[in-house]
């Protein structure tokens, strides 16, 4: 999950107007109420859009990701006080029992191979048996990379003025996509590149490493309304249950 150097401030200025609040984040604030959740972890939080909406009715909620640019944003933002933000990877996540783990925005596939059986391990490590880990990842049947690569460039006005990104992605074999992402902030802005790798693991390959971790797939859905994993669905929703 670490970045190989962090995120420049002004994409992390921009990331909530990319990545609203929306139908994800009512999914999973809605498990953390069905499974009366009162202690949550939300491991890659990111800005934290999502994780102070979790923090309501005395429910314990921490914040893990290791960006610090990203951590130092949601500390900025309304209603931070009542979350522990933590600098790290899953082996920060602090020592105390956990009712509900998530891993929202893909994050899961910004974990590289050598570290996702390790982080799949921390967080059993952190929950009671009978806790939920909840995350979404692309499918990689969609081969989503693929629309990424001719979707050519172009502008957006934005809370930092007229932006213009395009993209570049070099598959590198089946399962992981390198991309390099583009932003030009125009006059006084300057230009930003960015490189980054996702691991697109299948269905099979991540109900397999779950259960190897200690968990039991409990549902696979193939949308933010809860309906059944699809062959064609671009997003894969895992819901797994400590043994």
């Amino acid at each position: 999950m670490t970045p190989v150097s962090d995120y420049d401030p002004r994409v992390v200025d921009l990331y909530d107007e990319d990545n609203p609040d929306g139908p994800d984040h009512d999914f999973y604030r809605r498990l953390a109420a069905s499974e009366r959740a009162d202690a949550v972890v939300d491991l890659g939080c990111g800005t934290g859009l999502l994780t102070v909406t979790l923090a309501v009715g005395g429910r314990r909620v921490v914040g893990v990701d290791p960006s610090a640019s990203m951590l130092a944003f949601a500390r900025r933002r309304d209603g931070a006080e009542a979350v522990q933000w933590v600098h790290g990877d899953s082996g920060a996540i602090p020592a105390r029992v956990f009712d509900l783990a998530l891993m929202t925005g893909n994050v899961a596939q910004h974990i590289d191979d050598g570290a996702w059986t390790r982080t799949l391990r921390d967080v059993r490590d952190r929950l009671r048996a009978g806790a939920v880990l909840a995350f979404e990842t692309r499918n990689p049947r969609v081969r989503e990379w693929e629309s990424w690569a001719t979707a050519g460039c172009h502008d957006r006005e934005t809370s930092r003025g007229r932006v213009s990104v395009w993209m570049t992605v070099d598959a590198v074999d089946e399962r992981r996509v390198r991309f390099t992402a583009y932003t030009d902030f125009g006059e006084g802005g300057g230009p930003h590149t960015e490189t980054q790798t996702l691991v697109f693991r299948s269905r099979h390959e991540v109900e397999s490493d779950l259960r190897v971790a200690g968990f039991e797939v409990e549902a696979v859905h193939g949308d933010w309304t809860g309906r059944p994993l699809r062959p064609d669905d671009r997003l894969m929703i895992f819901v797994a249950r400590a043994r």
